[in-house]
């Protein structure tokens, strides 16, 4: 029986995943704006009512935290050249088997990461004019996701390698070189972490959150670039409700 229902949670986790990764097209059309907004989500589907009923919902202010236990988390990310997708809400990178991070003590593997415009998370009320989640599974299903807010300064060169083959409409390229994910996390940063959802249908309540304090910088034309393709795709803060921000070292 234990057994069963672990392979029914991953399942889930999957398909989760699934809706992160690409448009499902077994499902109502979703949006950030219009018919399929936001505020709308939880009446889409059945599968997305977490999104209007659920009460651990990602993303939030992050403010107020206590101090933690100063967990340790490393990466063994290296250089590949992904898969790019325009899946019609982001642009996406997926990652190749053997990326594994790991935080007190449990490993993940690098599922695949991608960006919003503005941030979704903000920081004492504070968004930047991007954010990137790196999103990580364990082997029983649980879902860690890496926030790094992005601000306006320096070119990027990972970033750079992304937008040279990111499709302008819905579909998929190749990257045309390696690409080293691990310079896009502030390593060294303080970070706080939270108990939350993914921030698209079907908003499940399955996430470590980790958000950095310090953020990486992306180019003026670099951030323009992707706004042109999508210039809001971020989810409204969501109510904290009983749960507590952490920050560690």
């Amino acid at each position: 029986m234990r057994t069963m229902i672990r392979r029914a949670g991953i399942a889930i986790v999957a398909a989760a995943l699934a809706s992160v990764a690409l448009a499902d097209e077994t499902h109502p059309h979703w949006a950030y704006d219009g018919e399929g907004a936001p505020e709308r989500w939880g009446t889409l589907s059945q599968d997305f009512a977490a999104c209007s009923k659920g009460h651990q919902q990602s993303p939030v202010n992050l403010t107020n935290a206590h101090a933690g236990q100063d967990v340790p988390l490393t990466l063994d990310w290296k250089p590949f050249a992904p898969m790019v997708h325009n899946n019609g809400h982001t642009i996406q990178a997926s990652a190749i088997a053997g990326n594994t991070t790991t935080l007190a003590g449990r490993t993940y593997t690098l599922q695949q990461m991608h960006f919003h415009h503005p941030s979704e998370h903000t920081i004492d009320g504070k968004a930047t004019p991007m954010e990137a989640h790196f999103v990580n599974q364990a082997a029983d299903g649980k879902l860690l996701v890496l926030g790094v807010m992005i601000e306006e300064g320096a070119p990027n060169a990972e970033i750079a390698k992304l937008w040279d083959v990111a499709p302008q409409t819905t579909g998929d390229a190749k990257a045309n070189a390696d690409i080293d994910f691990s310079k896009l996390i502030p390593l060294g940063s303080k970070f706080y972490r939270y108990a939350g959802s993914l921030t698209t249908p079907p908003c499940s309540e399955i996430v470590d959150w980790i958000v950095f304090s310090k953020s990486v910088t992306a180019s003026r034309d670099q951030i323009e670039a992707f706004a042109k393709l999508y210039p809001t795709n971020n989810r409204p803060l969501q109510a904290l409700h009983d749960r507590t921000i952490s920050i560690e070292r």
